[in-house]
């Protein structure tokens, strides 16, 4: 493996030269096809580091879809339901624990994982290959690849697709630096796992803390380490369903989790999964015609422009038939890198179904943000562990 890896660019075009390089030693990573940019291995940097954490925790295959240095998803392989293959745009596929795993990945959030750089915690297989092959993306990171698999993305994108392998012992050191205008920071890798102790504070006046909770706490708690902050996600049944990173607002972040999760569920109404498309439409304008459709807002201007998508136009849900959808939504796992300063999360959580709360606390107003759990019947813990990652 060499030292250093030139780069074609650093984050846009005019940032030139650009590349990686290691001080000691040698890069961990090797090339197996494509020329990765800046963007493409901060993304994989952070999403190998994720689904490393998330496979060596929950002891399965795990994948995340990352855009934009934060994860757009992130899963592990528990198997989907009939609705949920449906909308994830895979019930014609054979899919293998860790094509499943990434199918739950990407489907959290289609739109935001249009173009998205996918990392693997085990070597690429041929249905994942499969996968990777008939959507939008730009690279992925595994520590391996098989031979047929590797075949199958280099056909990608005409050649161009990035395929990274990664050494899966290679450790960084204790300390990590960074520049910023010339100034050099300095400080220790966040390298605390997540453990079962991380649960055991339960706050709130019910206690019970299942398993399938406490595994859904888990990929929130990893998923957060490596989103960009202040950060909340809301995970459910071994994945991520909703990310809400970078916002200044802890509300914010809430709310925009918040939504994509409701849209995520949304995806997998009758009604969505009953809609007729031409047989033309690729799957990222199915993509963007199911998000439109879903908005509580769509406008005449919008619907007028139908006609090109579907081969029968629909009428949108009515705002009542949305939220007895959404009713059915529970069991939601809540995670915030930080404490919730004010109970207005958990108001909007509740609208989303969740039922778990997973937060460090330290905050003033922490009995208030726990009577506002007891009142929708919520259990909280407080991990005492803030994941901020910037």
């Amino acid at each position: 493996m060499p030292r250093e890896l030139p780069l074609r660019y650093g984050a846009n075009p005019h940032q030139t030269p650009a590349r990686v390089t290691m001080n000691s030693g040698d890069l961990p990573i090797t090339v197996l096809n494509g020329a990765p940019g800046y963007i493409n291995l901060l993304d994989a940097l952070n999403g190998w580091q994720l689904v490393r954490e998330l496979r060596a925790a929950l002891n399965l295959p795990a994948a995340a879809s990352f855009k934009h240095v934060s994860p757009s998803g992130a899963a592990v392989a528990v198997p989907l339901s009939t609705a949920l293959k449906r909308a994830c745009f895979v019930d014609d596929m054979d899919l293998s624990p860790l094509a499943t795993a990434y199918a739950r990945a990407r489907g959290a959030d289609r739109m935001s994982s249009f173009g998205d750089f996918v990392a693997l915690s085990d070597p690429v297989d041929v249905p994942t290959a499969r996968l990777l092959g008939r959507e939008v993306s730009d690279g992925v990171i595994a520590p391996g690849c098989e031979p047929e698999a590797l075949e199958i993305l280099k056909s990608k994108k005409g050649g161009k697709y990035v395929v990274l392998q990664i050494d899966p012992d290679y450790t960084p050191g204790e300390m990590e630096t960074r520049q910023v205008f010339g100034v050099t920071f300095e400080q220790r890798r966040n390298d605390r796992l997540v453990t079962p102790d991380d649960f055991s504070n339960i706050v709130t006046a019910k206690k019970d803390l299942p398993e399938n909770a406490r595994r859904d706490m888990m990929v929130a708690w990893i998923t957060l380490k490596y989103t960009q902050s202040n950060s909340v996600c809301y995970a459910l049944n071994g994945q991520v369903i909703g990310v809400g990173a970078g916002q200044q607002s802890r509300v914010h972040c809430t709310r925009l989790a918040g939504l994509k999760a409701d849209l995520w569920w949304l995806r997998q109404h009758p009604a969505v999964l009953g809609l007729k498309f031409r047989p033309e439409v690729k799957r990222p304008d199915r993509d963007n015609a199911i998000d439109q459709y879903l908005q509580p807002d769509v406008t005449a201007a919008e619907k007028a422009n139908w006609g090109a998508v579907f081969e029968e136009v629909p009428e949108p849900l009515s705002p009542a038939e949305r939220r007895a959808w959404l009713d059915q939504l529970t069991g939601v796992t809540l995670g915030s890198d930080a404490f919730f300063p004010f109970r207005d999360s958990i108001d909007r959580a509740a609208l989303s179904g969740v039922k778990y709360v997973l937060q460090p606390g330290g905050s003033t107003r922490d009995e208030e943000v726990i009577r506002a759990c007891d009142e929708y019947g919520m259990v909280m813990v407080f991990s005492g562990v803030r994941l901020f990652h910037h």
